[in-house]
């Protein structure tokens, strides 16, 4: 279960107009505030801020935007009511630039006088032109009830959009040693993540994580004793020795308060040759422990695979746990079917068969070190996703597959089988893609797609689906809800 989350503060505006029914208006807001209880869901709204709870008033835009901004809200939600102010609403989207949920109930049937009460669908229009024209990004609920399966569909769906938009304006990123020499593929500009999107890299020096470790292991404390117990308990450690044993614990120790006390993001790691040759150890499993608690743990010191793994944590609101892979080798008998395989850093949790976890030795460098992971993944649907940088800026690759049978091999790995597996080969092939990708379990594309919308800079960049079915999926009542 993850210890660190990034929630999601939703700030709810219901919107209205001085003409149409103010009573029915108030009915609705009513409504909509009672489903979203029903639904579990947290929302600060601006009553005694406004007369009634609503916005329509230009003169009160002023103070509805201060409050939100005092309760630190990450999101907008602002249903019409009734037909609505589009200039309000869209001034409020213009000021806050947040993730912007935009919504209005299906009208009922006229009164018998054929007078109409709302008008809802009509005052969206009218506001989402007035958001286009000022370059306020927002997403969409299709005009429906509030008991309508899309409403509930989209709405969780906009809140793991605002997760994944959050967690990029807000990334901090540990980098532990600087990147292999010979790892070209793991280059980044440090300076243009930090102009562009915010996302600092904070240095931490191996040769300090190293003798917290050292510390820890000279003088064993009951934490260190008990993370060893649950470590033991949680897979066949034998090829591990006590001094080996007590380093993995010590590394997991100390990477968990680093990631605690920087409220870091993820943790880039140079995960060779300086911790093994001086505690005789692959650093896999403490990973996977870290990982496991809400921080994801990069080997190879890929910055954008870190960033990549950060936004699938939290596009699925860090109820999954991210796992960092190579692209390896085709499947010998599926054409459509590839290898996720990476040394051994996929969370214990996420093994298809909890009997047959393993920790042991390195199959590709094969030694007295000990520490590299082996087990084959749980089934499923998964999303793989890639940051990067390329000729026309920086863009986020992903696409979806499911888990398939494949043989057996060594280190934690799944098969995974996507529609077209030619494609997925082209785009990867022509860049600007490496053979890292990050993935998790679920359906997050749709997610994926509209977090970009928010974030300047990031062009999203579909594998395997196109922009129209991505774009279809926040209007199709009978699309597949996203997952996490």
């Amino acid at each position: 279960m993850n210890t660190r989350t990034t929630p999601v503060t939703l700030g709810l505006v219901p919107i209205s107009k001085f003409v149409f029914s103010h009573e029915d208006a108030l009915r609705y807001k009513a409504m909509t505030e009672a489903r979203l209880r029903e639904l579990g869901i947290d929302f600060v709204n601006i009553d005694g801020i406004t007369d009634d709870g609503m916005l329509y008033r230009n003169a009160d835009l002023p103070k509805v935007i201060d409050y939100l901004r005092e309760k630190k809200v990450d999101a907008l939600f602002c249903p019409h009511c009734n037909f609505g102010t589009e200039d309000v609403a869209a001034q409020l989207g213009k000021e806050m630039r947040l993730p912007y949920l935009l919504w209005g109930p299906r009208d009922e049937m006229p009164l018998p006088d054929g007078t109409r009460l709302r008008d809802s669908a009509c005052g969206v229009f009218a506001t989402s032109y007035i958001l286009s024209l000022l370059k306020v990004p927002f997403t969409y609920i299709p005009n429906c009830r509030l008991d309508h399966p899309i409403f509930e569909r989209n709405l969780r769906a906009f809140l793991q959009v605002a997760a994944t938009v959050k967690s990029m304006r807000r990334m901090k990123i540990g980098q532990i040693g600087q990147r292999v020499d010979f790892f070209w593929t793991v280059m980044v500009n440090e300076a243009e993540l930090l102009q562009q999107f915010g996302i600092e890299l904070w240095q931490i020096y191996p040769q300090d994580v190293m003798a917290r470790m050292r510390a820890i292991m000279a003088a064993p404390t009951a934490e260190l004793r008990e993370t060893m117990r649950v470590m033991r308990a949680a897979a066949d450690c034998t090829a591990l020795d006590e001094e080996q044993m007590k380093a993995v614990g010590a590394l997991k120790l100390v990477m968990s308060e680093l990631a605690d006390s920087e409220n870091l993001s993820a943790i880039a790691l140079q995960c060779f040759p300086d911790i093994e040759k001086e505690f005789r150890i692959y650093p896999c499993y403490a990973n996977s422990w870290v990982t496991l608690e809400g921080t994801p743990v990069i080997c190879e010191t890929d910055i954008h695979g870190a960033i990549a793994s950060a936004m699938l944590q939290s596009a699925t609101q860090h109820q999954g746990q991210p796992f960092f892979a190579d692209l390896t080798i085709r499947h010998p008998e599926q054409e459509n079917a590839i290898l996720l395989w990476h040394c051994g850093a996929f969370c214990h949790q996420l093994a298809e068969n909890a009997a047959t976890r393993k920790v042991g030795e390195h199959f590709i460098m094969p030694g007295d070190f000990a520490g590299v992971c082996h087990w084959r993944l749980r089934g499923g649907d998964v999303t793989v996703a890639r940051f990067t940088k390329g000729e026309n800026g920086y863009c986020l690759g992903f696409g979806e597959g499911r888990a398939t049978n494949g043989p057996a091999t060594v280190g934690t790995y799944l098969w995974l089988e996507v529609p077209d597996w030619s494609a997925w080969e082209r785009k990867i092939i022509r860049g600007p893609y490496i053979h890292h990708v990050a993935g998790i379990h679920g359906q997050l594309s749709p997610v994926l797609y509209e977090s970009c919308r928010y974030i300047s800079g990031l062009a999203p960049d579909p594998i395997g689906q196109t922009t129209e079915v991505l774009e279809n999926y926040w209007w199709d009542a009978k699309a597949v809800s996203v997952q996490g």
